[in-house]
């Protein structure tokens, strides 16, 4: 079995976190490991039953935590906006926000309820607006937003001249797309809260590669078999080699979300070969991630795709 490696959390007393795609995989490590640390978890979930099984599994493991489930499907601007408005109107800071939520390759085109493709919409511009929609939350409570990137950033580029593949669909370069997007997105969040004096510090980390639900079977996918990929994954991981596990996977997330050491506009990733897989470690920004005009050109476009609006949120 391969060895985990050791990371501390400090106390989160008095925190409280909200955890995307926590129902499974390295976001339930994490929202568990935040919860472990005294952290009231927040955790939005498109599936309320997988919502109350991963809230019962964190308790078990921790009588004390605290979890809330919330209703989210980051595939909806509306569920986003209406997220965004139930945590408004409760009124409390929000001290952690983790972006980990995403989908993975469709083998057909897909679409969000509003028209985007799928992984863009989902990995993307549904976090998008979820930030803007929480930025009073996360401006009072002084944040630290971390936003989980992938590999699949390390090349390509944001596909400008068809940002939702209507043509010549490439589910790859898509899904690559969408984590490059995602990325310019938190680092341009982490220069306009500097210049802006938002008190909001955002982060990049990625898990490498590890068996989770991405390339399962998701029949809402269009997916009815798990991917071949998936089974070669898991049998490295259990082995040891090269790739991480699910709870070695969200070390990066949760040391970028919570050490004093990680700071913003850094990239924090496996510090294995490739990687791939070990413990948590900050990594050179990948090269399609270093152009402060994509970034800022990546965020004009996605205020306009979702309709949100910083400077309103900021106003607010």
């Amino acid at each position: 079995m391969p060895r985990t490696p050791h990371l501390t959390l400090p106390d989160l007393s008095g925190r409280r976190a909200l955890v995307t795609g926590g129902s499974d995989g390295i976001g339930l490590v994490v929202a568990q490991r935040l919860a472990a640390a005294g952290a009231e978890v927040v955790l939005p979930v498109r599936n309320r039953s997988k919502g109350d099984a991963a809230a019962a599994r964190i308790v078990a493991a921790h009588p004390t935590a605290r979890v809330v489930l919330k209703d989210l499907d980051l595939a909806s601007l509306r569920s986003v906006a209406a997220l965004g408005q139930d945590l408004r109107d409760e009124g409390r800071p929000l001290h952690l926000l983790v972006n980990n939520a995403g989908v993975m390759t469709p083998p057909e085109r897909r679409t969000t309820e509003d028209g985007f493709e799928l992984q863009l919409g989902t990995n993307h511009l549904g976090h998008v607006a979820l930030v803007a929609h929480l930025l009073p939350l996360l401006s009072a409570g002084r944040a630290r937003v971390t936003s989980q990137i992938s590999v699949a950033a390390r090349s390509g580029s944001m596909h400008w001249d068809d940002v939702n593949w209507e043509t010549l669909y490439d589910a790859r370069r898509a899904y690559g797309q969408s984590k490059i997007a995602f990325g310019l997105f938190a680092l341009e969040l982490q220069r306009r809260s500097v210049a802006g004096g938002w008190g909001v510090t955002s982060n990049l980390s990625h898990p490498g590669v590890a068996p989770t639900s991405l390339l399962v079977a998701r029949p809402e996918m269009g997916r009815d078999r798990d991917t071949p990929q998936i089974a070669l994954i898991r049998r490295l991981s259990r082995a040891g080699i090269l790739l991480g596990t699910p709870d070695s996977a969200a070390l990066p997330a949760l040391f970028a979300a919570t050490s004093p050491q990680a700071r913003g506009g850094r990239l924090h990733g496996p510090d294995g070969p490739g990687h791939l897989g070990g413990g948590p470690a900050e990594h050179a920004l990948y090269r399609p991630l270093r152009d402060p005009a994509e970034a800022a050109r990546v965020w004009r476009v996605s205020e306009e795709l979702t309709g949100v609006s910083f400077a309103a949120a900021v106003a607010a």
